[in-house]
């Protein structure tokens, strides 16, 4: 009885295993995959204006070093906030002593505001009088496509790339050989934009001539998408 019962056991797992056997051997061949990018860019008009400023000054007294940047600061702060579409915030302070040979030891306090806006002739303008009435130095200046602007381009561009490289799809597959395909894994990777950052360059508190008027020029900036992704080739070959 116990010999039957094997057997039976037996025949019982190769009849469940025939059939994915089966399957296994009629499953069809993968189809071949390649994989193809496509990129579009545009050259934007910067709108976006940065610029840096600091007001500097050494004193034997730490106080009064403080205190002559600070009274810069204030004035400066009213004249900028009186200008619109002129966007400020502070953006650094420092105080630290200066020792040389055969000299009595000093202070040295600076402060830095950030400025940000969009009409480049009225900041340059204001920059001018900031170094000339207020005694601010002019650290650096930066430009930029503004978020928004950027995201319309980057959209546009993104229809074209994707185009493109449904275009480029299509071509793969007809050198391969086959009369149709269709669309796998896609990535879609925009540029990433250069943060504006302060050229940071000492100059003297003590100037022997007012600055000369501050000319601005916004230049463009490259944006650009790239798509990449998979191109699943199916149908009958052609060749």
């Amino acid at each position: 009885m116990n010999h039957y019962a094997g057997l039976a056991a037996v025949l019982a797992l190769l009849a469940a295993s025939t059939p994915s056997l089966h399957a296994a051997d009629a499953a069809p061949p993968p189809m071949p995959i390649v994989t193809v990018s496509a990129a579009a860019t545009a050259s934007v008009a910067n709108d976006r204006m940065f610029a840096w400023l600091r007001a500097e000054a050494d004193h034997v007294d730490p106080a009064q070093a403080a205190a002559d940047v600070n009274a810069r600061v204030g004035k400066a702060l009213a004249r900028i906030k009186a200008t619109a579409g002129v966007d400020v915030k502070t953006s650094g302070y420092s105080s630290y002593q200066i020792t040389e040979k055969n000299q009595p030891p000093r202070w040295r306090v600076a402060q830095s505001l950030t400025l940000e806006g969009a009409d480049f002739a009225s900041i340059a303008a204001l920059l001018t009088k900031l170094q000339a009435d207020d005694g601010l130095v002019l650290s650096g200046m930066n430009f930029e496509v503004s978020r928004e602007t950027r995201r319309k381009v980057e959209d546009a561009l993104t229809d074209q790339a994707i185009k493109s490289w449904q275009a480029r799809a299509r071509n793969a597959a007809r050198a391969l050989g086959y009369d149709a395909w269709r669309t796998g894994r896609i990535n879609v990777l925009t540029s990433e934009p250069n943060r504006p950052q302060p050229m940071m360059r000492m100059a003297a508190t003590a100037m022997a001539a007012p600055p000369p008027p501050v000319n601005v020029e916004g230049g463009n900036t490259e944006v650009g998408v790239t798509v990449s992704g998979e191109a699943v080739l199916e149908g009958a070959r052609t060749r």
